[in-house]
């Protein structure tokens, strides 16, 4: 019976719940959802988290791979984060190409990682204008339930964190590249990137 009167008056819905200062999940206004993260959740992944936010579950996984750097940035990595809202994490979302709020969100989440200045991109560099690392950074949406992008950007911190890099033995005049994947580095976070979502809800 809830849930149906949630559908069909959702502005009413919620103005009952602020009349009685509680959110529709029980919290109190300025209550946090819980939350949990597990770092090291893909084995294969060079850099993985598990976090949950509420009922919102997003795990990311990084994987590194080598390439030439950017023209316009020639002694840096560079990072592509990808976000997926996959269908089985809830009905408003459909099998088929990336939606516009993925991609909306992929966008955001890069944003997040420039401006912050969370990773030094020149760390990733190995030979200027030759060899860098590319962080190619995938997040799904196990399971949606609002919180989305914080829990994106939680996730994507928390796998920089740990992530692990295997050591590179490049040379130029030759373009010879030697990977020793057992003897890996850590690439360190110069600072943490947090985000925290808010709604504005007019009584009117």
């Amino acid at each position: 019976m809830e849930s149906q009167y949630k559908t069909i008056h959702p502005a009413k819905y919620l103005r009952d719940h602020f009349a009685s200062n509680i959110r529709p999940d029980g919290r109190e206004f300025m209550s946090f959802r819980p939350v949990s993260v597990c770092v090291g959740s893909i084995t294969k992944a060079d850099g993985s988290a598990l976090v949950k936010i509420g009922n919102t579950t997003v795990v990311c996984g990084i994987k590194a791979e080598l390439a030439c750097p950017k023209a316009e940035s020639p002694d840096c990595g560079f990072i592509v984060p990808n976000v997926e809202l996959a269908p089985l994490s809830s009905p408003k979302f459909r099998p088929g190409p990336p939606s516009e709020e993925s991609q909306c969100i992929s966008k955001l989440i890069e944003k997040i990682l420039i401006n912050s200045e969370a990773i030094d991109l020149k760390s990733l560099c190995i030979h200027k204008d030759k060899l860098a690392w590319v962080l190619y950074c995938d997040i799904i949406s196990l399971d949606y339930d609002g919180s989305v992008i914080d829990a994106c950007t939680t996730s994507l911190m928390a796998a920089l964190k740990i992530l692990t890099l295997p050591t590179v033995d490049y040379t130029p005049e030759t373009g010879s590249i030697k990977i020793d994947k057992k003897n890996r580095i850590h690439i360190p976070l110069k600072q943490l990137a947090i985000c925290t979502t808010f709604a504005i809800f007019d009584k009117g």
